[in-house]
């Protein structure tokens, strides 16, 4: 236990990104590593192989060779191969000269695309440098005798800081038929227009004119709906180049920050220019494929993997249709000069010469994602944000584009030098590894040959990893050598759930269950396999882990992992997944090769042997300070060990056990152990859903103070069918994550519970008792006068029970009518009759209506009492009602 315990420190300090890379965490890890594949009966001199057939972006592999083992990284997507085939081959063969040669050479590229493409990103005549040009899509305005040109616009703001605001000013020109634009900057409380100080505006409108995809005309009024919106946008394939330039962002050498500024002729000609050399290009170009990406964009869908594409709604067909011409050109020559530094290179050493070209063929790829009309600017940080904020490609009406040359984010050379960082920090010392495009149900491998499967497979139907993958790889293939040999990713054998391509749970279940077969065959008989998964629906878990039974696995183990990063994708402004789970997995047979492939599990033993597992498990958890959500998912691996130790559980009567049904059975048990150690001494089956899940909820977050959203926060998300949140709101805050896995674990449904918990973006929010007077007392709280206040205060509460007695004049507040409700609903009502010092009317429900008979009553008060934060009001009122149990008798 020593050594163990020895080893978990280790691992929990190497775990820590300041010592990731330092050799005497590396070397240890790798001394490790070779004594435990040794003493596992490996040979001596060779290493463990661990193999990863949903590789991805590579950082499985890449740990495995970090830690000495071997890895072999296969994906049937040919980006992911492409990547891990840099990273695990590439790096460790040929190191440090790898580094300076992309450094050379993407510098190159720079000078010799600067020749070309300067003149189309003119510097000012006074020397300052754009960095970025904002658009705007446009309609033609649909009111009545109108017909002005609207520009689409989100917001309005430029740079939002707290000692220096800029905005834009729409200037309604109705008999021109547009709308003119001017700069505003406040300076104090006062804005002014940016060129005449002396100019003031008086409470400036700085709502957008696009909101859920309507756009509203600043000439007339009208409201174009989004049904026409789109159809106008789609004559025009997305409206990237008919876009409206409202604003230059400059920058100086001698002055800090940014400048804005309106768009000037030397604008216009220039844009005009790159129209024309792009026109040009195409009609001389003689390769093989086009110089633009006519390939077709991902078809929409109504639900799952399909919502991630709106584009064509709004005409978009085609990749090209989600550039602007200047950028096509732009991205066409970088793609072009990447060829010419491979030819360049292979005249000297042939394959190296591919390895170049292919490393800086990822910079041109990384620049897509920061110059495309999917770009937004962020005010707050004065700077563009890329397209894939989130796994999709939405419309952005008011889009950014980059200078590639002006020295700003998403430039050439800070592409270049984040694709340097990444090599430079690799392993250079590491042996190499292997990267292969093989599909996960049929591998290349041989049997028995890994030592260890650690994979991240696909999330049921959270993501459509092939689609999305075709944005870059129609530029991969345009500067890359032998890259093209399809036209797009393939994506029949794609392990997902996809209603627009006709895939069901069924072949998930069916794909994933082949998948593993592949992974049982080809570990060795004493293997390990690890198994990482997370996703926010139940049917998302069954279906995995369905698969993983199927296949010949047991379960033995799960674990919660905090693995992402809070920028990544799936994190930003949307319901993400806050933890990944960890599934520990074994082969269904003993170490003997006797093979458990026929066993037959009884229902009743399985079902008898389950509570004492979960028993077992909590406290030590709880020990370990592992509570809440998480500590229920860490309970899931030593409860389908249970489950999953035979090929099927039957009942007497011969049915089959499904495994929805033994989870339900999973998620009572773990419930009915958490919230045995919430309420001790108390029948945990009496109390409602709401009374469970607030416990449940407050123990998760074990005395953390409320949280409040920033009034400015604002989601990145940017599309017709999505809005930011903008709101101060008080309460109790999980991520949605978190919240979900509670809910489920205890048999609770969010959607259900709207007068208690709300969801919105990543955060679900547990509401104050304040905030649920008006439910509780049947008060309409936007009648009561709170209409501009989310969270209601001690004085609103005031004015809500005097409504509710008036609009009641034949009940008196707290008579029997209004003791009805869950156990929850009564004991924040009486908490409510506290805090407003409404004691009579508290006495009434406690004892002339009998809540105080009810010992369910005082159990959860005493409960709520311990979980409250200490700060908190409910705190504070809670104890006011516990005590007065003696003196009214109880």
């Amino acid at each position: 236990m020593e050594l163990r315990q020895a080893l978990l420190d280790f691992i929990a300090d190497f775990a820590n990104w300041d010592n990731s890379r330092k050799n005497e965490y590396l070397g240890t890890s790798r001394a490790l590593t070779q004594s435990a594949h040794e003493a596992l009966g490996g040979s001596l001199g060779t290493r463990p192989l661990i193999v990863d057939p949903f590789a991805g972006g590579g950082s499985i592999p890449l740990e495995a060779l970090r830690v000495g083992a071997d890895a072999f990284a296969s994906d049937l997507n040919p980006i992911p191969v492409l990547l891990n085939r840099v990273v695990l081959e590439y790096v460790p063969k040929y190191g440090q000269r790898l580094v300076d040669e992309v450094r050379k050479w993407g510098e190159w590229i720079y000078k010799e695309a600067e020749k070309e493409l300067a003149k189309f990103y003119p510097k000012d005549y006074d020397g300052a440098t754009p960095i970025a040009y904002l658009w705007a899509r446009t309609i033609k305005c649909e009111g009545p005798g109108c017909g002005a040109e609207v520009p689409l616009i989100r917001s309005l703001w430029l740079a939002k800081k707290k000692d220096r605001s800029v905005a834009l000013q729409l200037v309604p020109k109705p008999r021109a038929k547009q709308v003119d634009f001017q700069i505003i900057v406040k300076k104090g409380n006062v804005w002014a227009d940016q060129n005449s100080s002396n100019t003031r505006i008086k409470d400036p409108k700085l709502d957008g004119t696009v909101k859920r995809g309507s756009a509203t005309c600043p000439c007339c009024g009208f409201t174009t709906p989004v049904t026409r919106v789109r159809v106008q946008l789609k004559a025009k394939k997305g409206g990237a180049n008919s876009a409206r330039l409202m604003v230059v962002v400059t920058t100086q050498e001698e002055k800090a920050g940014r400048t804005f500024r309106l768009p000037n002729s030397n604008d216009f000609r220039s844009i005009d220019a790159a129209e024309i050399k792009l026109r040009t290009v195409i009609s001389h170009s003689k390769s093989v494929l086009s110089f633009t990406p006519e390939e077709p964009t991902p078809q929409g869908g109504g639900s799952g993997a399909g919502r991630a594409f709106s584009q064509r709604h709004y005409g978009m067909d085609t990749f090209a249709d989600l550039f602007a011409s200047r950028q096509l050109l732009t991205l066409g020559l970088l793609a072009q000069e990447v060829r010419k530094v491979g030819d360049k290179v292979r005249e000297s050493d042939r394959s190296f010469g591919d390895v170049v070209q292919t490393t800086l063929a990822l910079a041109v790829s990384r620049e897509s994602d920061h110059l495309n009309s999917g770009c937004s600017w962020n005010p707050s940080g004065q700077k563009m944000q890329h397209l894939y904020a989130r796994q999709a490609i939405p419309i952005v009406w008011d889009f950014c584009e980059i200078n590639p040359f002006g020295g700003s984010v998403g430039d050439w050379q800070s592409t270049v030098d984040c694709i340097v960082s990444a090599l430079e920090v690799a392993n250079f010392d590491a042996s190499p590894g292997t990267a292969s495009q093989d599909s996960a149900q049929s591998h290349s491998l041989p049997d028995g040959s890994a030592h260890a499967l650690v994979t991240d497979p696909p999330y049921y139907d959270a993501v459509p990893y092939a689609d999305l993958a075709d944005f870059f790889y129609v530029w991969l293939k345009r500067s890359c050598p032998g890259f093209w040999h399809e036209q797009l990713t393939p994506k029949d054998d794609e392990c997902i759930v996809d209603e627009v391509k006709g895939k069901d749970t069924a072949f998930f279940v069916r794909t994933m269950r082949m998948a593993m077969t592949e992974a049982r065959r080809i570990l060795a008989q004493n293997g390990i396999g690890l198994v990482v998964f997370a996703h926010k629906s139940t049917s998302g878990w069954e279906a995995q882990l369905q698969a993983m039974i199927d296949a010949g696995w047991t379960i033995t183990g799960s674990w919660p992992i905090d693995t992402e990063l809070a920028t990544r994708l799936r994190a930003r402004d949307s319901a993400a997944l806050a933890s990944s789970i960890h599934l520990v997995c074994r082969p269904r047979e003993t170490m003997n090769g006797a093979n458990f492939a026929n066993d037959i599990g009884n229902w009743r033993d399985v079902l008898s042997e389950l509570p004492g597992r979960i028993h077992t498990w909590m406290p030590r958890l709880a020990e370990e300070g592992v509570v809440g959500a998480d500590a229920i998912f860490a309970c899931l691996g030593p409860a389908l060990e249970i489950f999953s130790r035979y090929a099927r559980v039957e009942k007497t009567s011969g049915d089959v056990v499904t495994l929805g049904e033994y989870l339900e059975n999973v998620w009572a048990a773990v419930a009915k152990e958490a919230l045995t150690m919430i309420f001790t001494d108390a029948d945990v089956t009496g109390f409602e859903e709401d009374a469970r899940l607030t416990a449940m909820w407050l123990w998760t977050l074990r005395g953390d103070v409320s949280i409040a959203l920033d009034d400015d926060e604002e989601a990145s998300e940017n599309d017709d069918e999505s809005e930011g949140i903008k709101t101060s709101l008080s309460g109790y805050f999980l991520e949605y994550d978190a919240a979900r896995k509670i809910a489920q674990g205890l048999g609770a449904h969010l959607e259900k519970l709207v007068s208690l918990i709300e969801v919105k973006g990543e955060n679900a929010r547990l509401l104050p008792v304040a905030e649920r007077a008006s439910y509780l007392f049947g008060v309409n709280a936007l009648e009561a006068g709170s209409q501009k206040k989310k969270t209601a205060d001690q004085g609103d509460l005031f004015g809500l029970l005097k409504q509710a007695e008036e609009s009641k004049p034949k009940l008196s507040l707290g008579r029997s009518v209004d003791a009805q409700g869950t156990v929850l609903d009564n004991l924040h009502k009486c908490m409510i009759l506290f805090a407003t010092g409404r004691g009579d009317a508290m006495k009434r429900l406690l004892v002339d209506d009998g809540l105080g008979k009810d010992q369910r009553f005082w159990k959860l008060g005493q409960a709520l009492s311990a979980l409250y934060p200490k700060a908190s009001d409910e705190k504070r009122w809670v104890d006011g009602v516990m005590a007065r149990k003696k003196g009214l008798g109880f």
